[in-house]
């Protein structure tokens, strides 16, 4: 029997007898071929510290004997001279490790690439070589402590749900061996009583998933310990424990509904984030930073920023909050670099949730509908007309609607939220292009894979995190509250 969550006003059969695109025959499934979802540094990447190890996250588990020298390669120059060094993979995290001999040349590109010869734990290889560049700056070493920006929970939180992870996020990419049970710990109580889990590592984020529901109404102690260290080499440990208490809300409230939120990273400290450009026409007006990379800043356009005295960031009537791109000076170019990444692995995070609560939902046409908090998913595009749609849940809810075409929000349309949903914790994750109509009113968190459009006198509370560009027309765009 396939039993489909209820939806307030509409009701659709969300699992049955389709085809299976990998089916190749009676009783045979094809083998998906792993990928590697994302890099560090990223690719194009540009101001890369010289004393650093460059890292490749994988889709699935793969076999440690075929990652090697061999199969994961560091190149310079037009003769491709190898980079001397040594390669290792962190099982946990299924991240290849390449750290080299000696200092990489300052000023100098790098290419990095991962071949066929990678194999998943079941055999089957990268389906073609994935290679990415890396241009060093003229910055000798990276002698800086990494710090913690935030958690989830905040410290001294309360109401937390009983049923989420811990998190916590990191200013710069880390080394994921050393993200482990022994240096980011839970407690409770006066006799620090650990609770059982696992952790792993995403992008810049440490995240504690506890192996049960933790207790109502009860205090909790996480910590980082400073035996976490960044990628450089030799590493730079946290300088001091990062320790933050949360309590869990009562038995009422305790439990979230819907799936656990996309881990954004870095990226979360962006109401705009893209790679190509970010444009804007007529009086717009935007609240939080916005940032660019791998492009400059010359690709940021109708804003009459101008740069502050240190060239870190530029300042625009039309924001509050900072204007920042890859070409400005230090540590911009590096947190960029970070955070495009972390945006690229949320999008793949989103874009690879399995079990959906609901699929084909409306045909794509989701107009006039109240939806619960849960996992939807689409195999075309999404629109919603002037009747709008409704999200009703609670403050700690999550939905995720993953779209594999484009999303269109027509004129006039209003996204609403009832019953205390928050637009930080709904994330539309669209493999085409998102087009915001003319004074549409849009929540939620877009990671798009192409191009965010927003039309004019639209409006926007979330995040717009494009990977290739952002454009406005005279739009409000404001940051969703913490």
């Amino acid at each position: 029997m396939c039993l489909i969550p209820f939806l307030l006003t509409a009701f659709v059969a969300g699992c049955g007898g389709g085809s299976d695109n990998n089916s190749i025959g009676p009783g045979l499934v094809a083998a998906v071929a792993p990928i590697v979802t994302s890099s560090n540094p990223a690719d194009a990447a540009t101001a890369v510290s010289i004393n650093r190890k460059i890292t490749a996250i994988f889709s699935k588990a793969m076999a440690p004997a075929t990652i090697t020298m061999a199969t994961f390669t560091v190149t310079t120059g037009p003769g491709a001279t190898p980079v001397s060094g040594a390669v290792t993979l962190d099982v946990t995290n299924n991240t290849a490790i390449f750290t080299p001999t000696s200092n990489l040349a300052v000023n100098t590109q790098f290419t990095a690439t991962i071949t066929t010869g990678a194999q998943d734990a079941g055999g089957v290889a990268l389906a073609s070589n994935f290679a990415w560049t890396f241009t060093t700056g003229a910055t000798l070493l990276d002698n800086t402590a990494p710090t913690v920006t935030s958690t989830n929970p905040a410290d001294a939180a309360t109401g937390v749900p009983v049923n989420r992870k811990i998190t916590a996020i990191f200013d710069e990419a880390m080394d994921p061996a050393t993200i482990t049970t022994a240096t980011f710990t839970v407690t409770t109580g006066p006799g620090a009583t650990p609770v059982s889990g696992t952790v792993t590592y995403i992008g810049t984020t440490a995240i504690f998933t506890p192996a049960s529901n933790l207790a109502a109404s009860t205090s909790y102690k996480a910590t980082i310990t400073t035996g976490v260290t960044d990628l450089a080499v030799p590493a730079n440990a946290l300088a001091a424990n990062r320790v933050w208490t949360f309590t869990t809300a009562d038995t009422a409230l305790a439990i979230a509904k819907g799936p656990v939120p996309v881990v954004l990273g870095t990226a979360g400290n962006y109401v705009i984030l893209a790679k190509a450009g970010i444009s804007s026409t007529g009086t717009t007006a935007i609240v939080g930073d916005i940032g660019l990379s791998p492009a400059a800043e010359s690709y940021i356009t109708g804003f009459s920023q101008a740069r502050d005295a240190t060239n870190v960031f530029a300042t625009s009537s039309l924001v509050t909050g900072k204007i920042y791109a890859a070409d400005m000076a230090p540590p911009t170019p590096s947190n960029l670099t970070t955070a495009i990444s972390n945006m690229e692995t949320a999008f793949t995070d989103a874009a690879g949730r399995s079990l959906p609560d609901v699929t084909e939902l409306g045909a794509g046409d989701i107009s006039g509908m109240t939806l619960v908090p849960g996992l939807y998913k689409w195999g075309t595009g999404v629109s919603i007309t002037s009747a709008g749609v409704t999200l009703s849940g609670g403050a700690n809810d999550v939905w995720i609607f993953q779209i594999a075409q484009d999303l269109t929000v027509g004129n006039g349309a209003i996204i609403t939220l009832s019953g205390g949903a928050q637009a930080k914790n709904i994330f539309w994750q669209v493999a085409g292009q998102a087009t915001l109509g003319t004074t549409s009113d849009f929540k939620g968190i877009i990671l798009s894979k192409t191009l965010i459009s927003l039309n004019t006198g639209a409006k926007m509370s979330g995040r717009a995190l494009a990977q290739t560009a952002v454009t406005l027309n005279a739009n409000a765009v404001t940051q969703p509250a913490p």
